[in-house]
């Protein structure tokens, strides 16, 4: 079976899959620039990513979506298990969103554009100009109902344990007084590890735990929330992946 597998999805799928990539590309970056971001920088992407978990046979079960309000903006905190994480959070998170993302995405052809058409947040930190830059594009962002989603790793894992949460997704939140709420992927980090060659079908499990609202405003609560949700994704990961397991990548 996994050898029809890999022939279906060489042959069929990731040819389709290519050409909506590109598609989805040019439509959100048209769409932005001529309707407004806060559409088409959001659903192509959504159909995007379902489309992609459709013709690769992957099974999508998402947990908990009634815990967080669709009028709410909020920063949810995934862990970052790889690349199929994008998928899994653009099309079954189910709310309109800006990621935070590296700067180096940006350079992908055609997606690289249209994220940047979109209004999704590059992150640069070449200096503490730039930073306050990308920190009050992100408070921007957050209106309407728009939410923010960031990887609070940084950087996807090598083992499917989770590494170290970095503090500037919880700081924002702080800065904002707005909710964090954590988010478990599981299932992604065997579909695709990050030193993987091959796609394999796999369930991938969303589980969108409960908002943790602030409690006052300081280090004291980004350090709780932190915590807190460290501790919340972690509840929904099988058992050989619990445990921290420190990423040296997360230090770059």
């Amino acid at each position: 079976m996994k050898i029809l597998y890999y022939i279906y999805q060489i042959c069929i799928a990731l040819p389709i899959l290519l050409v909506l990539t590109i598609l989805t590309a040019l439509v959100t970056t048209v769409g932005s620039l001529i309707g407004g971001a806060h559409i088409w920088g959001y659903y192509p992407g959504k159909i995007w990513s379902q489309l992609i978990c459709f013709f690769l046979l992957i099974p999508v079960e998402v947990r908990g979506r009634e815990k967080i309000h669709q009028k709410t903006s909020y920063i949810f905190v995934p862990n970052h298990q790889g690349s199929f994480d994008i998928f899994l959070v653009y099309g079954f998170l189910g709310r309109n969103f800006k990621w935070m993302m590296k700067k180096s995405l940006r350079k992908l052809p055609f997606v690289g554009k249209a994220c940047e058409s979109a209004g999704h947040i590059f992150v640069d930190r070449s200096g503490p100009k730039k930073i306050i830059e990308t920190i009050e594009q992100a408070k921007r962002s957050l209106k309407n109902g728009v939410s923010l989603v960031v990887f609070p790793e940084g950087a996807r894992t090598f083992t499917g344990h989770m590494g170290y949460f970095k503090k500037g997704a919880f700081q924002l939140a702080d800065d904002l007084q707005l909710a964090v709420v954590p988010v478990t992927i599981d299932g992604s980090f065997d579909i695709l590890p990050r030193t993987g060659k091959w796609i394999h079908r796999h369930r991938m499990i969303l589980t969108i735990h409960e908002p943790i609202l602030p409690k006052e405003k300081g280090m004291k609560n980004i350090k709780s929330t932190m915590e807190e949700a460290y501790v919340a994704v972690q509840s929904a990961l099988p058992v050989r992946h619990q445990g921290m397991v420190r990423n040296e990548d997360q230090d770059r």
